[in-house]
């Protein structure tokens, strides 16, 4: 059974850091592609960052645009942990992030959140002064 648990988010200002973490179990992070997905409120769920399997490409990682240069997306084997750095947090950034998993053989610009079949819970990120 595939389980993700994400952890990290909470309120901080702008300018500011934060790092989510994605604990899997029941699989294994290395031969996965694992996404991270935000949806803020009265928003639709939007692509965020993307790391995939190792298997593929040595696993290269995808950033949406609007996050790019200030997250970074991280593969932990020994902990089988997935994470994303948050630098330079933006109001804009305030959401819920959920990570997702999902075997998928091609690279992470193939896909979308329809793609990814396991899904954690969400942790809540808020930035505001």
């Amino acid at each position: 059974q595939l389980q993700l648990v994400e952890s990290g988010g909470s309120l901080v200002k702008p300018g500011g850091s934060l790092r989510l973490s994605c604990a899997a179990s029941g699989f294994t992070v290395d031969s996965y592609m694992i996404g991270w997905f935000r949806q803020a409120p009265g928003k639709e769920r939007e692509g965020v960052s993307c790391i995939q399997s190792i298997h593929i490409d040595g696993g290269k990682t995808n950033y949406a645009g609007s996050v790019k240069g200030r997250f970074t997306i991280a593969r932990d084997s020994a902990k089988n942990t997935v994470y994303l750095q948050m630098n330079n947090l933006k109001p804009e950034d305030t959401a819920v992030y959920y990570c997702a998993a999902q075997w998928l053989p091609g690279s992470c610009e193939d896909y979308g959140s329809r793609d990814f079949r396991s899904w954690g819970q969400g942790t809540q990120v808020t930035v505001s002064s």
